[in-house]
């Protein structure tokens, strides 16, 4: 599994890389005693070190079976897994399947599901914390649905955190959906939520940590 910063990172893991860089430079020619320039350098390298840790984007493929697979769309703890009324796209009853990430999480999304992209819509609304139900329908949020080769409607949810400011989404309306390829990115923490048709085998339980593009979390109820 190959790891490379995602591109949302890119321009902020270097203009920082320079503004650290000056300061270290500036506290160790004129900051005395020595050790105090050697404390503050060691505190913007672990600064730094945790930005890109943020930004990475490991090279992920999944590799069980893809027929009627719901795997996780981003990497955290299951947080909820319930039936709710999905009103925006479905107008139904469904499985909410949430998952929550930290800021040490990977915050790529995944697309959980291969098939058509049918509907993408973004939100402005509040940042409370992700792992509160009702930032699902408060906070900002954007809204992806995927019709399956199976014939199902499987919506896909980002929701920003507390500290989440920018909700990026990629996936764009009619394009084919793979779950190896990239839906958004979404920064720091934050949470993605998986409505699923009723009769979908759930695969994970409450608490269970999960990786994108790898746990398979759930099967799609076969039509035939």
């Amino acid at each position: 599994m190959k790891v490379r910063i995602h591109r949302e990172g890119t321009n902020i893991i270097f203009g920082l890389l320079v503004v650290l860089s000056l300061f270290d430079l500036f506290v160790y020619n004129f900051l005395r005693p020595i050790w105090i320039a050697w404390f503050f350098i060691i505190i913007t390298l672990v600064m730094f070190i945790l930005v890109v840790n943020f930004y990475r984007s490991p090279r992920r493929h999944f590799k069980g079976n893809r027929n009627g697979a719901v795997v996780s769309s981003v990497d955290g703890t299951v947080v909820a897994i319930e039936e709710v009324f999905e009103e925006e796209c479905l107008q139904t009853t469904a499985i909410q399947l949430s998952v929550f990430m930290s800021p040490l999480n990977v915050h790529a999304n995944w697309f959980p599901v291969e098939g058509k992209v049918t509907y993408v819509k973004h939100h402005s609304g509040r940042f409370m914390a992700a792992y509160l139900p009702k930032s699902s329908k408060e906070n900002e949020r954007s809204t992806v649905e995927i019709f399956s080769p199976l014939g199902h409607r499987v919506v896909v949810r980002q929701i920003a955190g507390a500290m989440a400011r920018r909700i990026v989404t990629y996936a764009e309306q009619d394009e084919e959906a793979l779950i190896d390829d990239h839906l958004g990115f979404i920064k720091l923490g934050s949470r993605v939520d998986i409505y699923l048709p009723l009769g979908s085998d759930i695969m994970v339980k409450i608490g269970d940590k999960v990786t994108g593009c790898v746990t398979q979390v759930a099967k799609l109820p076969d039509n035939t």
